[in-house]
């Protein structure tokens, strides 16, 4: 049984920094491509980064790249996302994703997610 755990939501100011991580359980950690995708209020789930098994590449969501950086920890089991500069719109629960094919921007890739940790950014 694959389980994954955020943490750091919170929240913060306009032009804030906030860095979010995502522990995983079972399955070997080191072959999933791992994710991170928000749902703003009354939105869609949106794609946000992605990083391949073994940190072979990384893809980012529209106008992410720059502010949001995505990273994992394989001998801790370990995905973060470090976020900066961030915007009211950023404001959503942020979920994490795990899935044994490419890292890929599609939310059908990604088979095991986690309960979201809330982020509030205020203006």
């Amino acid at each position: 049984q694959v389980q994954l755990v955020e943490s750091g939501g919170g929240l913060v100011q306009a032009g804030d920094s906030l860095r979010l991580s995502c522990i995983v359980s079972g399955g070997t950690f080191s072959d999933y491509a791992v994710g991170w995708f928000r749902q703003p209020p009354g939105q869609e789930r949106e794609f946000v980064a992605t990083i391949a098994a073994r940190g072979a590449y990384t893809l980012y969501g529209n106008d992410l790249k720059g502010r949001f950086y995505i990273s994992r920890d394989d001998t801790k089991h370990t995905l973060s996302l470090q976020m900066h500069s961030l915007r009211p719109e950023d404001t959503a629960v942020y979920y994490c994703a795990a899935g044994s094919g490419p890292a890929t921007a599609n939310r059908g890739a990604y088979a095991y997610w986690g309960q979201g940790t809330q982020v509030t950014v205020s203006s």
